[in-house]
């Protein structure tokens, strides 16, 4: 179920669990360990002998259960979009419409993001590795970020016909400026190893909100004049 579609059934209902059999319990510890490492050395630096060392497996029976390094490297990205939306959106789904749904889906990415600062962040390294490389793990990518940006975007249009936000509200340019807020926050407190760059970013979340805001923050009390008589 993509996260721009409409959720037919709730999260919280249980799920039909169907047994995993011995090849594909085999191939999502494979993807599983592939996830890992990608995190730490990127989508580039995935290989099927180094995988095959980390799982203890020989190279071609690590091979059987992808065929490429190429289907491998899709099968991490799509593993990585699975575990985001389960960790970001799903649970924003049960929050009220509008701004407070918004809001939860920025939290619940600000969350993931305060991990990754530490693990590193698939969408965004890999974005640096193939970003002029096109091919199916470039497009892979690009349709992960892409479904969850839309998603986002909607949310913000939400927001508009609740009354939370202006209803002349960009929701393009306020989806831009609120992921600008992660790609600044991977970069100063991953690379930079800037202080305080976590309270930055819900500052500046909230800085958007605010001017988007269809309720304008109240203005400051104004001081009483002073009269001839209270001079005196």
């Amino acid at each position: 179920m993509s996260i721009t579609s409409t959720v037919k059934r709730s999260r919280s209902e249980p799920a039909e669990v169907r047994p995993l059999q011995k090849g594909q319990q085999t191939k999502a510890a494979i993807v599983d360990a592939a996830l890992g490492l990608a995190t730490q050395i990127g989508l580039e630096g995935l290989s099927i002998g180094a995988l095959a060392e980390v799982m203890q497996m020989s190279k071609s029976g690590v091979f059987a259960h992808f065929g490429s390094r190429e289907e491998l490297q899709i099968s991490v990205v799509r593993e990585y979009h699975a575990r985001f939306e389960e960790e970001v959106f799903y649970p924003a789904i049960h929050t009220p419409r509008g701004l407070p749904r918004l809001r939860a889906l920025f939290d619940n990415w600000m969350k993931r993001t305060s991990v990754e600062i530490d693990s590193g962040c698939i969408y965004i390294s890999g974005a640096v590795e193939f970003d002029d490389r096109p091919g199916p793990v470039r497009d892979a990518l690009a349709s992960s970020v892409n479904t969850w940006l839309t998603a986002m975007r909607r949310a913000i249009e939400i927001a508009v016909e609740e009354g939370h936000l202006r209803a002349d509200t960009d929701a393009a340019q306020m989806g831009f400026e609120i992921h600008a807020q992660i790609l600044a926050l991977h970069y100063e407190a991953r690379f930079l190893r800037s202080p305080n760059s976590l309270q930055r970013a819900l500052a500046a979340f909230e800085g958007i909100v605010t001017r988007f805001s269809a309720v304008p923050a109240s203005p400051p009390a104004a001081r009483p004049r002073k009269t001839a008589a209270s001079k005196a």
